[in-house]
């Protein structure tokens, strides 16, 4: 069967043509998507182990200056509830996350321009000079190389910026005229320029994305060597021009984390939020599939559900840092085993 063969190839060269992607991409079915699962988790276990990382998730203001067509907190959408973090109420959330065992936080935010760059340093600087042990990373949008640069200088590790889509027109279809796919692909090189683990990814099942879209973002990421790729399906969100858009689809996304494993077989490679929230099994489903992160969420329980990116985000249970025990105990059951540690993208076969 050419899509087992196909697959064989991409475990034993970590790349495929554009055709073959596509091919692959349009010929899966169960026994496939199974063959792909098995392969991703076997890449996972000889380069980490039964390790699974965890990232605490700060989701520090909901307030954005753009107008993403997908996104529920998009600065159009006069029905979300904006919240803004403290410098002290960050702290306390990196403070009680600390004391859970987790090593690196997640600053994600949406584009908000009260945090200037020096607000952002001081963030960053104040929590390594608590937390030396800790690994910082930055989730908060496009920026200039200065800035980028001055995160770094204040010691930030690492930044996540998925670039949504490689395909230039179609990234015009999601994103108003004031943003560009040529600027995000160039934020992402300027990222790795300066020494940031860098983070991309996509959404799977975004209006308008075809197979050869998606044939073209692994591709991307092959050339971009990211050392953390998020993706998770399109779920819409209410008063966005993208509201009435069908879903993503969940094994059409657990098929293309088990080929970025096999593409790149140290990434870092969370099972995200939105696995979870279109299935309940979304988490343990995506470790099945190749996953090896996880990023429970440590923003104060009342601002949780103003981080409205998407409808019905899941944001409780084992989604949540204080329920880590739970998440432990899932993790096991999976013969997977959660560690404190930083988790950096080197492997074992690395050191």
């Amino acid at each position: 069967m050419k899509s087992i063969e196909l697959l064989e190839k991409l475990h034993k060269n970590q790349f495929l043509s554009r055709d073959e992607f596509i091919f692959l991409l349009e010929n899966v079915d169960e026994k496939v998507a199974q063959k792909a699962a098995d392969l991703a988790r076997m890449v996972a276990e000889e380069n980490y182990g039964d390790k699974i990382y965890i990232r605490g998730l700060i989701e520090f203001t909901n307030i954005c200056k753009n107008n993403c067509y997908y996104c529920g907190i998009r600065a159009g959408n006069n029905h979300v509830v904006r919240y803004r973090l403290n410098k002290d109420e960050i702290y306390d959330c990196v403070e009680y996350g600390y004391d859970l065992g987790f090593r690196t936080f997640v600053l994600q935010g949406g584009e908000d321009e009260y945090f200037t760059d020096e607000i952002i340093c001081e963030i960053i600087s104040e929590i390594k000079n608590r937390y030396p042990d800790c690994a910082v990373t930055l989730s908060i949008g496009e920026k200039s190389k200065e800035s980028y640069s001055r995160y770094k200088m204040a010691g930030a590790d690492r930044y996540l910026l998925r670039h949504e889509t490689a395909d230039i027109d179609h990234y015009k279809k999601l994103h108003p005229e004031s943003m560009s796919g040529e600027n995000r692909h160039r934020c992402l090189e300027i990222l790795k320029e300066l020494g940031f683990q860098v983070g991309a990814g996509f959404m799977v099942g975004s209006p308008y994305q075809t197979v050869e879209n998606i044939a073209d973002d692994l591709i991307f990421m092959k050339k971009l060597n990211p050392e953390m790729v998020g993706i998770g399906p399109f779920i819409p969100a209410d008063n966005t021009p993208f509201e009435n858009h069908l879903p993503g689809e969940l094994n059409q996304t657990l098929f293309i984390l088990s080929l970025i494993r096999l593409m790149l077989p140290e990434v870092l490679l969370p099972a995200t939020t939105a696995l979870s929230s279109l299935d309940s099994r979304g988490r343990e489903l995506g470790i099945k599939a190749g996953a090896n992160v996880v990023m429970p969420n440590l923003s104060p329980p009342s601002v949780r559900d103003k981080y409205y990116l998407y409808d019905n985000k899941a944001f409780a249970g084992e989604e949540a840092a204080e329920h880590l025990e739970e998440l432990k105990k899932s993790m096991k059951s999976l013969g997977r085993e959660v560690v404190v540690d930083r988790g950096d993208n080197i492997g074992l076969k690395n050191g």
